[in-house]
């Protein structure tokens, strides 16, 4: 969907960024990105859902497992599924790996618009950075 790199950096003005903020930088509009979403798919969300989606998000197998069978029975043959198995390297039945697949699986039922929602937020986020670009830069190179 998008890479928070170099090239991010690049698109935002911020390319002169000193090497060793650079990474402590883009972690820090990951934390935010992170954030801010997080805080516009609850809204509108009902205390199960909420609860649910948390206890998915914190690895809870019991909770991840149960969901799968309800929702998502067949898996291990999803595209999705078996993309983020080879992208991670992990083994079919890592629960780490399930729980991921689940996180996603969940935010496509529950929450169709999550995509749409993180690129706007992150549009946002852009914007405030371009606005400040001159004072983060001078900040971080006098």
């Amino acid at each position: 969907m998008f890479q928070l790199d170099d090239k991010f950096l690049q698109d935002i003005g911020l390319n002169d960024l000193p090497e060793e903020q650079k990474k402590p930088f883009l972690q820090h509009i990951y934390d935010e990105l992170e954030l801010r979403v997080g805080t516009k798919l609850s809204d509108g969300m009902n205390d199960d859902q909420l609860e649910e989606f948390e206890s998915i998000i914190d690895h809870n197998d019991d909770v991840v497992v149960d969901w799968l069978a309800k929702n998502a029975p067949d898996y291990h043959n999803d595209d999705v599924f078996m993309q983020l198995q080879t992208s991670t390297d992990l083994d079919v039945n890592n629960p780490d790996l399930r729980a991921e697949y689940a996180a996603t699986k969940w935010l496509s039922v529950n929450r169709p618009d999550y995509r749409n929602v993180v690129t706007q937020v992150l549009d946002e986020i852009k914007a405030e950075v371009i606005a400040g670009r001159d004072v983060i830069l001078d900040k971080n190179l006098a």
